[in-house]
């Protein structure tokens, strides 16, 4: 599958527990067709004491969510991302606007 997202960009979830909220992309993983969106699907992991952490705790931190729940967003709105060539360059560009993103 063709990933349309990159890393940077503004997106909001389209499907699942965290419907609803936006956030930006921090890391996309190519190889699972998910991508880490700051903000979105926190989760909470235990960690054991350690030299680095001698006090151990809970942390939070975001889990990777499924890239065919997320959508890109373009001046306030959601769209979809398309591919076009301008000459000889490949470039993203949103379907509702028909502009280069």
């Amino acid at each position: 599958m063709k990933i349309k997202l990159k890393t940077g960009d503004l997106v909001k979830v389209i499907a699942g527990a965290n419907k609803g909220s936006e956030g930006k992309i921090l890391k996309i993983v190519t190889k699972d067709y998910r991508a880490i969106v700051e903000g979105v699907n926190m989760i909470s992991k235990h960690v054991k004491p350690s030299a680095q952490n001698p006090q151990g705790g809970i942390n939070k931190f975001e889990a990777p969510i499924h890239l065919s729940n997320l959508m890109l967003v373009e001046n306030g709105t959601t769209t979809k991302v398309g591919f076009r060539f301008d000459g000889d360059k490949k470039v993203r560009f949103s379907k509702k606007t028909n502009k280069a993103i």
